[in-house]
């Protein structure tokens, strides 16, 4: 708290003679914290499928490990929205200082505590609870570390230049899976079998840690600032109960959490999914497929960028819109893609992450303009905590179990209902808006 309270202090210092806090500003912190967060959570993600289940269900078939350790991965999309509740209350009592400071290094902490994590020979199913309770800690440290800057920076983005700066902070998904893929990709491809999951997979974990701190500095120097609680107070953004914002604006937070789900199913099926399904099925290495989601990445990065090109020029909610509709398509070519070896696996990974990056430049908060300035900050972090719970949380395991028992094709049947969601909740939201 000591070095919060410095950092405080330096920052009202430099917000004397720095009264003004830029658009700019505001988005280098945001890609940054972006970018740590997802990084946490890719490193997380793609250890779920190429270490955790030898390392914790020897026992057991590699398809129903896999299965078991995604079980676990969906945790931390539950424990969010009680994440949410616990940190903006301290986010009030103690200030936001204090709340992002014990929610990155509790998401820091979290994740390089899983390095440590000794195996189910060692300790038996203890390991299985320690691996959740870490996964827990994510989820609670993620939803803590919402400081309101993307709300903040589409609030005081230029005119005509909203969907612009509102794909900035989702730059920080592919950054951080390039990140992460990059370090599996080259520890997979240095060292034996044996000694990756002895040693080799830990590193990533340890350094999602220095990622973390570095991340805190960037975000507290802004968050801290004078400047900063000027402009949160100037439009509003502060913490209210979430009672009352359910009770004043639930019907929000309920479209806003079901507008992104296309995007939001679509996330995980083409980053963590088809690593699954490759691995288990085909004889194509993980370093191989690793390197082709990087390009993928690259893709999606490309995409994330024309998303603000496109959404300042046709609206944010038309975009979402049509590329639900596009995601409906791609979910008809998605089992005949994912079958259709490397090189419709290659189209169904640089198709998908395009597709993803069009949308997911786009779906933070494209809904949370409906609520009042008061409910905003609270309402934004509330509809996300749901929207990646029902539309992420579970679709690697989903995926996995509906295409090992039943067939391919009945995972593009769950990324068409996530569509239809997404245009359903698109159309209610039209509705009540011209009839309001």
């Amino acid at each position: 708290m000591e070095a919060t309270a410095e950092l405080e202090r330096h920052g009202r210092e430099s917000a004397a003679g720095h009264a003004k806090v830029t658009p700019g500003e505001i988005a280098l912190a945001v890609v940054i914290g972006r970018t740590s967060e997802f990084f946490d959570f890719f490193v997380y993600g793609i250890a779920s499928v190429l270490v955790f289940p030898a390392l914790l269900f020897p026992d057991v078939d590699r398809l129903t490990a896999t299965l078991y350790s995604f079980a676990i991965f969906s945790l931390a999309f539950v424990a969010r929205p009680f994440g949410s509740l616990i940190f903006m209350t301290i986010g009030r009592v103690y200030g936001r200082g204090v709340k992002l400071t014990i929610a990155l290094f509790l998401l820091g902490g979290s994740t390089a505590s899983i390095a440590f994590l000794p195996g189910h020979v060692t300790i038996g199913v203890a390991a299985v609870w320690l691996l959740a309770a870490a996964r827990i800690g994510q989820g609670l440290a993620l939803a803590g570390a919402w400081d309101g800057l993307a709300s903040l920076l589409s609030l005081n983005s230029p005119a005509g230049k909203r969907g612009w700066y509102a794909m900035m902070p989702q730059l920080g998904a592919p950054f951080g899976f390039l990140l992460a893929a990059g370090l599996f990709a080259y520890f997979t491809a240095t060292l034996s079998e044996e000694d990756f999951l002895s040693w080799g997979w830990r590193y990533p974990f340890f350094v999602a840690f220095a990622v973390n701190v570095v991340a805190l500095f960037a975000r507290l120097r802004l968050v801290l600032s004078e400047a900063y609680s000027q402009l949160l107070s100037t439009r509003e953004l502060e913490p209210v109960p979430v009672l009352e914002l359910l009770w004043k604006e639930g019907r929000n937070v309920l479209i806003g959490a079901f507008a992104p789900l296309a995007s939001f199913a679509l996330f995980h099926l083409v980053t963590i999914f088809p690593l699954s399904w490759v691995t288990l099925f085909t004889d194509l290495p993980a370093r191989h497929f690793l390197l082709i989601e990087m390009l993928g990445a690259v893709v999606g990065v490309i995409g994330i960028v024309a998303s603000g090109v496109i959404a300042d020029r046709i609206g944010r909610r038309t975009l979402l819109g049509v590329c639900a509709g596009l995601i409906a398509v791609f979910s008809v070519l998605t089992p005949f893609l994912l079958g259709g070896g490397l090189a419709g696996e290659t189209a169904f990974i640089l198709i998908g992450f395009g597709l993803l990056g069009l949308t997911f430049g786009q779906s933070s908060g494209a809904l949370t303009s409906n609520f009042s300035s008061r409910y905003r900050y609270t309402g934004a972090a509330l509809t996300a905590d749901l929207a990646w719970l029902i539309g992420a949380g579970f679709a690697p395991l989903v995926a996995l179990t509906v295409a090992s028992k039943l067939d391919l094709a009945f995972v593009g049947v769950y990324l068409l209902s996530g569509a239809l969601c997404s245009m359903a909740s698109l159309a209610i939201n039209r509705q009540l808006v011209m009839n309001d």
